[in-house]
């Protein structure tokens, strides 16, 4: 299977680039940079080829021309300002719309005029669905959607879009809503790799914003391989939550990160209280294909505290 991948030098994107080429299928991404980052698997730079493309423009002539001669069977869409902080508060920042919203317009207005249009995965997020009840936090892919966060409602625009090009039968298209994943490579900027870099760095402190925060974590080389189970539907316009399934305390994260470490280290809070992330049901995915996650989440901490003791040697 041919394979284009929107936003690839990313952090989930080099791991589906990865996972596919294990696969054995082509790969060919589009980027904002035209070049691998020197963090990334030195093999996905001697592999994959770049198309240089900021999805905030529309698609250049010469651009399309290169994707309809490559003629990709399926295009997974990850380009996005994929870091909530980064998008705004509850109104999305001009920059968040510009990529997360036209920027999805302008990737199916790309594919869906190629001689022959592949299948389409939007990754969309799990911040689409409304605030959950810490009694009742496990969400169907039925649940209410109602974001609060701009993030979440870029999302949720982004996937309107998408199913209207499937409505309009320009477009087989499927939706995943992404839970919170994490492993190697991932910016330091959220909670697991935030850790995971202030434990390598063997400071006698390590800063967390609470201990009590439940939330559905994965390891994204199990999240990619959702993807691509995904992707070889035959259907169109469903949508399936990609997740553990299961509820972990951040605080038990931490404690994955002390039992790694010598000395111990002190914690500090730094907005103690506890939080309710909303839980995965992963049944429909778990029906449609024969995914299950298999990375336990020890091996998930221990290969990031790993990746990022080699950041700072």
């Amino acid at each position: 299977m041919k394979a284009l991948i929107t936003g690839i030098t990313g952090f989930a994107g080099s791991h589906l680039a990865e996972a596919l080429l294990a696969a054995g299928d082509q790969v060919l991404g589009l980027t904002r940079q035209d070049n691998w980052p020197t963090n990334l698997p030195a093999k996905l730079a001697a592999t994959v080829a770049l198309l240089k493309w900021d999805i905030t423009q529309p698609v250049a002539t010469e651009l399309q021309a290169a994707v309809a001669e490559w003629k990709p069977d399926c295009c997974y869409h990850l380009a996005a300002v994929s870091i909530p902080a980064d998008c705004g508060t509850t109104t999305p920042t001009p920059a968040a719309l510009a990529c997360n919203v036209a920027g999805t317009q302008h990737v199916i207005d790309l594919v869906t005029t190629l001689p022959q249009v592949p299948r389409f995965l939007l990754t969309s997020s799990n911040h689409v669905y409304a605030p959950v009840d810490a009694m009742d936090p496990v969400v169907s892919e039925e649940a209410p959607v109602n974001p609060e966060s701009a993030y979440g409602k870029t999302k949720l625009a982004a996937e309107a879009i998408v199913l209207q090009a499937v409505q309009s039968q320009q477009l087989k298209a499927c939706i995943a809503r992404s839970f919170q994943h994490t492993g190697p490579r991932q910016q330091a900027r959220l909670m697991v790799p935030e850790w995971a870099c202030q434990f390598a760095r063997e400071t006698e402190t390590v800063r967390v914003q609470t201990l009590d925060s439940y939330l559905d974590l994965s390891d994204v080389r199990d999240v990619v391989r959702a993807y691509r189970a995904i992707i070889r539907q035959e259907t169109s316009g469903a949508i399936y939550n990609v997740g553990s399934g299961t509820a972990i305390r951040s605080g038990d994260v931490c404690e994955l990160f002390q039992q790694r470490v010598t000395p111990r280290r002190q914690i500090e809070e730094l907005s103690p209280g506890q939080r309710q992330h909303p839980i995965a049901n992963i049944s429909r995915l778990q029906k449609a294909t024969d995914w299950q996650p298999i990375i336990k989440l020890t091996q998930t901490i221990e290969d990031t505290l790993g990746y990022w003791k080699e950041q700072h040697a």
